[in-house]
């Protein structure tokens, strides 16, 4: 006999997503760029070759559609009358928001290490070679999951995204400096932020989570809240307070694009054949970069990224839909949070419909609606449905709504919309 239970599994879209999933892909990525086959990644090297290839398939196999050729846009470096052969690889998940979609999110880490060393042991001649685990493996390995979670749900990604392995980032970050000035990419005037991920692999009391950036201090210190407040993450980045190490976000200041780098900082073992694999704490790069995804995520739903760029006059509009992130006080269920709707109100008089029990019908109902500035709710539509009966279940759950206390900016009632998961689940 079917025994019929409704709970709640999320209170945001992906936070049923676990960071310890992400733990073996991302040793995977950092076991093939650290290989010896691959020499240390050095700056034009076939082994930076091989790198770029890799992060390009791994790109293409999680939905990103791929915006150069697995050769990258390739650029030149001359060194004392030698000449470097690098490149970049660069993909894009679009936004769906019309208004927003061309407004771009870039996530960046540069693939290159520094090779390989020669030294001689009574007399023997020995290579060891430079890995660059943490520095940057981990970094690349974190843009790809993060990747791969975005793409899994691009559908709710208002801007577009743009992921980026630079090449030659040990060579005064020659990459990143290429694709600033329009090497390969005609519309960098269209990047709104970067973010960079750099030796992220070493996370410990020493070594913490943390942003560093010359953003706006009143912006840069609400944006971990905004992750926090609409998304369950296990790792919480601190901000940096002392200077800022040299990174491929340098580029992108120099033009005055706004960017923030996510590092855990330099370990002892930085730029020494010690920087190897077993030392990656996996499970924290795993947590993460879960965050880092949830961050990007968070930050394509906002109207205004960073308010005192974007927001010039600090105008609230009565008639404007904002998005929950944007929100100054957000809007409130009888003085609670959307934990608090889902728990007293959808689960309490949602009602799971007979033909789908009978059809073993179960999942999760995406429902979007509006808290308008009068508290009622509005415009109650499903983004992500099951089937005809549950969605008009969830959609109906929802309408019915007593009012809401609403959300407000700069002290001002303002409407805003809301997209909650409603599970229905069968369980014998």
């Amino acid at each position: 006999m079917k025994r019929i239970i409704i709970i709640v599994i999320m209170l945001a879209i992906w936070s049923n997503i676990k960071a310890q999933s992400f733990d073996d892909n991302l040793k995977s990525h950092i076991e093939f760029l650290c290989d010896n086959n691959l020499q240390g990644r050095k700056a034009g090297s076939p082994g930076e070759g091989k790198a770029a290839e890799y992060i390009f398939n791994q790109l293409e196999k999680y939905g990103v559609t791929m915006l150069t050729g697995r050769e990258g846009n390739t650029f030149y470096i001359i060194e004392d009358g030698d000449t470097l052969k690098s490149c970049n690889i660069v993909g894009i998940l679009e936004g769906y928001d019309q208004n927003l979609r061309n407004e771009y999110i870039l996530v960046g880490a540069h693939m290159d290490h520094l090779g390989s060393n020669q030294y001689t042991v009574d007399g023997q001649s020995r290579t060891a070679v430079l890995a660059g685990a943490d520095a940057n493996a981990s970094g690349v390995s974190a843009l790809l999951e993060v990747a791969d979670i975005l793409s899994q749900n691009a559908l709710f990604l208002r801007r577009s995204v743009i992921f980026v392995a630079f090449g030659a980032g040990e060579e005064q970050f020659a990459g990143s400096r290429y694709f600033t000035t329009g090497g390969g990419f005609s519309e960098i005037s269209n990047v709104k932020l970067m973010i960079n991920l750099d030796m992220l692999g070493r996370g410990n009391a020493a070594n913490p989570f943390e942003i560093y950036s010359l953003i706006d201090r009143g912006d840069l210190n609400s944006m971990p809240d905004y992750v926090k407040e609409n998304e369950s993450v296990a790792a919480i980045p601190a901000i940096h307070n002392g200077e800022l190490f040299a990174s491929d976000h340098i580029a992108f200041t120099q033009v005055d694009i706004p960017a923030i780098t996510f590092s855990t900082g330099i370990s002892r073992e930085y730029r020494t054949a010690k920087d190897t694999p077993d030392l990656i704490l996996y499970n924290k790069l795993a947590a993460q970069t879960h965050y880092i995804a949830m961050f990007v995520k968070v930050l394509s739903e906002k109207d205004y990224l960073l308010p005192s760029i974007n927001v010039k006059d600090n105008v609230v509009s009565s008639n404007r839909i904002y998005a929950l992130s944007d929100c100054d006080k957000m809007p409130e269920f009888f003085h609670s949070d959307l934990r608090h709707f889902l728990e007293s109100w959808v689960y309490k008089y949602v009602k799971y419909p007979q033909d789908a029990i009978d059809q073993g019908i179960q999942g999760t109902v995406n429902v979007s609606f509006i808290v308008n500035n009068d508290g009622s709710i509005s415009d109650v539509v499903v983004v992500k449905g099951l089937c005809e009966s549950i969605d008009k279940e969830a959609i109906k759950v929802v309408s019915v709504s007593p009012k809401w206390i609403p959300g407000e900016i700069n002290r001002k009632k303002i409407s805003c919309k809301i997209t909650i998961p409603i599970e229905f689940k069968l369980r014998k």
